[in-house]
């Protein structure tokens, strides 16, 4: 799962990172994207049986985030994206060409599949019917009618394009870019040998005091082993097996759990929709599982609920109808965005606080890093994610787009090109590290927007990223800080002392490995090849991975903790910058805020599968 922490937050009390995206992205968005996304390039022998929550559980579970620090971190991240060194023109401008991308499928391959802990070959996730049938599930019946056969992995697998660990588990060809995924693999090794040896079953790994930290980013459920889960796609996709083996052996046999994982995670779905039981269908913040009772976070404005926790629902809500055939999971997700359409957006901005009751906006402050980000991520996701039939997702994207290049985008004196939070029509020109992620963002969306406007939005994704590569190439670790400014003479660079914390946090390198896939332009890998060299003189200590309280100075302070996300993103996503595009390739696989894949899904391609298999069982 992953845990990010907004800006703010003191170095010291970084274990929690309620992502730029909220602090779970809502605990179940973590399960479902980890576990199911997984599923499909996973072995057939093996089965996540179960996740986080005991019957008797009774504690709050956060629908968003945790804490303002939280919220960014399921907000997922602002991210500041950086200039390509050496493309740069006389005015400070990028160009750079997309690399052609085929999505048009002419073969099925065969997929290696499946679960994430101990079982047998492929079995189908339904959940079982019952005496204890949940109305919801019961009110639906009817819609699935013929449809509500048992979920089929195999019928998914059929759709994909391509192998999901693509040829040779996505070996490179040039023997350079090989031993740097290699020493990534390294790194992912030691930091997870650590953990287990100090802090197996905690949350994370606390590396200079060699022990376990807990904290609260379940809410304060008492919840466990944060590291472990949101580490076993990582370890599989790096064939880390033995390694993956105890993950998924510690996940069957200690999570305090009572039933298998495909009851469990749609257990879990149905415990979180009294959430959504507003006058505006707009969920709050923290539920109980126990009582169902919900409540907005004491630190958000007047009692509102987080853009980036409300709007960071899409992937995971829609899969769970997919693998429960219950529509209401999708029918949720998709009252959010008639809200959002309907109400007035200030010059068609989405402001970060939005009240659950009245539907209206409680302040007028827009970012696209903490607080905010991942809303915009999960557009366009979900546009791809749908086989681009989610034509709403799409216009609701280029719209914000828009909006966000009219009011947001801004070019400083040195010509680096940003993104300011903007304050009831004033800017502050401030990036955070968790806008970052905006870049990738950016540059996957180029190819589905105006043809006219497809290299604009390629060459701004260019230009962001740039940008925050240039935050971390102006710091003296060479690794960026939380949040950089463009005022008072400085550019790109933090002028505050509580924003030159890094956190091993992954946004920069996410739209590295973006962008490399998109354009195939090596300065991108040579752009993740100096963050890892700056991780292992900076981060690296005798028992793990710390951040560091001041990217400034070379005498480095450590902050004594192993964000989980560092395994779960930031190392695969370097992992996969020095891969082949064939594993996990982008045609077929959308990462959650989480960098957790989940799979296209192809509906016309499964229902032709479906009537297929009834063809021939007559």
């Amino acid at each position: 799962m992953v845990f990010r922490k907004l800006p703010g937050v003191s170095a010291s009390g970084m274990g929690l990172r309620l992502s730029q995206k909220f602090m779970f992205l809502l605990f179940l968005s973590g399960l479902v994207t980890l576990c199911f996304g997984a599923l499909f390039f996973l072995p057939d022998s093996v089965r996540l049986k179960r996740i986080f929550l005991s019957k008797t559980e009774t504690q709050p579970v956060t629908v968003g985030s945790g804490s303002e620090n939280d919220a960014r971190e399921h907000l997922k991240k602002p991210r500041d994206q950086e200039h390509p060194r050496g493309m740069t023109s006389a005015k400070g401008e990028t160009s750079t060409k997309l690399k052609t991308l085929t999505r048009k499928p002419s073969v099925s391959h065969e997929a290696t599949e499946e679960r994430l802990a101990g079982g047998k070959a492929q079995e189908d996730f339904t959940l079982p019917r019952s005496k204890a049938e949940s109305a919801s599930e019961r009110a639906t019946a009817s819609d699935r009618g013929a449809t509500s056969d048992t979920f089929s992995y195999a019928k998914f697998k059929g759709c994909l394009l391509k192998p999901p660990l693509g040829r040779d588990n996505g070996k490179p060809s040039d023997p350079r870019t090989d031993e740097r995924r290699e020493k990534v693999k390294e790194m992912m090794k030691f930091a997870w040998d650590n953990y287990k040896r100090y802090a197996w079953g905690k949350n994370e790994l606390r590396p200079v005091t060699r022990n376990g930290h807990i904290g609260n980013m379940f809410g304060k459920c008492g919840l466990r082993g944060a590291s472990i889960i949101d580490s076993l796609d990582t370890l599989y996709i790096m064939g880390l097996m033995e390694e993956y083996n105890d993950a998924k052996e510690w996940v069957q046999n200690s999570l305090d759990l009572n039933s298998v994982f495909k009851s469990k995670v749609l257990e879990l779905g149905e415990k979180l929709l009294p959430a959504f039981n507003t006058p505006t269908g707009i969920p709050r913040g923290v539920i109980n599982l126990g009582s169902g009772t919900s409540w907005s976070w004491g630190w958000a404005s007047a009692g509102s609920s987080i853009l980036a926790e409300f709007g960071t629902l899409h992937l995971e809500f829609v899969h769970l109808t997919e693998l429960s055939r219950n529509s209401i999971y999708t029918e949720k997700v998709m009252n959010i965005r008639k809200v959002l359409n309907k109400i007035e957006k200030p010059h068609g901005l989405y402001p970060n606080f939005l009240s659950p009751v009245s539907g209206n906006w409680v302040q007028h402050h827009v970012s696209i890093g903490g607080l905010g980000d991942s809303f915009y991520e999960y557009l366009i996701k979900s546009y791809l994610m749908s086989d681009k039939t989610d034509d709403d997702a799409k216009k609701m994207y280029y719209g914000a787009l828009e909006a966000i290049e009219a009011n947001l985008v801004q070019k400083s004196p040195g010509g680096l090109t940003y993104m300011a939070e903007w304050r009831g029509g004033i800017l502050d020109h401030k990036m955070g590290h968790l806008a970052c992620f905006s870049g990738g963002m950016i540059g996957i969306g180029a190819d589905d927007g105006a043809p006219e406007k497809r290299q604009h939005y390629l060459d701004l994704a260019a230009e962001i990223t740039h940008t925050c590569h240039e935050s971390y190439t102006r710091s003296a670790t060479k690794l960026g800080p939380e949040a950089f400014r463009f005022d008072g003479g400085g550019e790109a660079t933090a002028t505050r002392l509580n924003d030159r914390y890094y956190i091993l946090r992954p946004e920069v390198i996410e739209s590295y490995m973006y962008m490399w896939r998109l354009t195939h332009d090596p300065k991108y890998r040579e752009w993740g090849w100096e963050a890892v060299e700056a991780l292992e003189q900076h981060c690296r200590v005798e028992s793990g991975f710390s951040g560091i309280r001041d990217v400034y100075t070379m005498t480095v302070s450590h902050d004594n903790m192993q964000q989980s996300f560092f395994l779960s993103e930031t190392l695969k996503y370097l992992y996969l910058l020095f891969s082949d595009d064939d594993l996990l390739p982008l045609e077929d696989w959308v990462f959650n805020t989480e960098a957790h894949p989940l799979p296209v899904v192809r509906k016309s391609c499964l229902q032709d599968k479906a009537t297929q298999d009834k063809t021939v069982s007559k």
